[in-house]
């Protein structure tokens, strides 16, 4: 397979939406896609011709479009419980709650601030209705019920790394970025200070390394995941790749923040290679409508990237207000 560039949309200060599309923004199973407005604090739904059905926020957000008050503190990740509900998660105020659209209402679902949460990252629900969540800073991952119980923890918060497979019992993680299910009812994991790509096999109760070794740096393209390196940037808060993504045969896409690619790891083979980006980025450069080629696309900051339809949206940061959004479409 291959990559094509299908479309590349430069968002200015200002630009939620634009052209149909989010600068940040996830797909549900059915399409509908949400857009995420970090700094600001809220988040909606797009419908069509840039149209915001409704947003979830502290207090309305944009005059004439419904709001769905909940105290928002910069969410971070969206998925569809298995009612109908949505879930939301807060990275700010380690909070998660449940929104019933119908009823234009939302509720607190995990407080986790109380239960020693130090930082919310992506609320993912599984096959049996539970949610998944990592604490990226408190190097932990939770499990809760549907009713928003903990039923599941991995990890002590203790940093550490294993590259053979490690029982839940024993299982350490070092700044978790990323959360993701895979096509197989498996839990994918960007253990980004671990510069790794971990999968938690929820019936074997295991967690596997299924690329990088520990390491930052650029190699293994054309290689065993296993052996590859990703970017480092140990000055930067967020050291590590940051943003990972699944699509519906199970291959993986890693957001090599610091090496400014796009690495993906095809699922049959376990070989990993680079299919967007340049190595060498130009700070402050957006990328031009112009571009076909995906391997001289400027990735200065990849993050929250998604997968959908055979599509992958690559969004990144240009500035602290300007940012792209690269679509790229898997071709047979």
């Amino acid at each position: 397979m291959y990559w094509k560039i299908e479309r590349i949309i430069n968002f200015g200060p200002g630009d939620f939406c634009k052209d149909g599309f989010a600068h940040f923004g996830f797909h549900d199973r059915e399409g509908r896609l949400y857009a995420l407005e970090h700094q600001k604090h809220f988040l909606a739904l797009v419908g069509k011709d840039n149209r915001l059905e409704w947003t979830i926020a502290t207090e309305t957000v944009f005059e004439g479009v419904p709001n769905i008050r909940a105290e928002l503190e910069f969410p971070i990740f969206i998925d569809t419980m298995e009612e109908g509900e949505l879930v939301v998660s807060n990275f700010g105020n380690s909070r998660l709650y449940r929104i019933d659209v119908a009823k234009m209402e939302a509720r607190l679902f995990v407080d986790g601030s109380k239960l020693g949460i130090k930082k919310a990252g992506n609320c993912v629900v599984d096959g049996e209705g539970c949610v998944w969540l990592n604490d990226v800073v408190g190097c932990k991952i939770w499990r809760f019920d549907s009713a928003g119980k903990p039923i599941l923890t991995l990890g002590d918060g203790t940093p550490g790394f294993q590259i053979d497979p490690a029982a839940f019992d024993d299982v350490r993680f070092n700044w978790i970025y990323d959360l993701r299910k895979g096509p197989d009812g498996n839990i994918y994991v960007l253990d980004s200070k671990n510069f790794a790509v971990r999968m938690i096999d929820i019936n074997s109760r295991t967690v596997l390394t299924l690329a990088g070794k520990g390491k930052g740096g650029y190699g293994g393209d054309g290689g065993n995941a296993r052996y590859a390196t990703f970017g480092s940037s140990p000055e930067a808060r967020f050291d590590g790749p940051i943003s990972l993504s699944l699509d519906e045969d199970g291959n993986i896409y890693v957001g090599d923040r610091f090496n400014h690619v796009v690495r993906m790891i095809i699922k049959e083979t376990g070989i990993i290679t680079t299919i967007a980006g340049v190595h060498k980025s130009i700070a402050g450069k957006n990328n031009t409508p112009q571009t076909i080629d995906p391997l001289k696309l400027n990735l200065p900051e990849i993050s929250s990237m998604d997968y959908y339809d055979r599509r992958l949206y690559v969004p990144t940061d240009i500035t602290r207000d300007t940012g792209d959004l690269i679509v790229l479409r898997k071709q047979s």
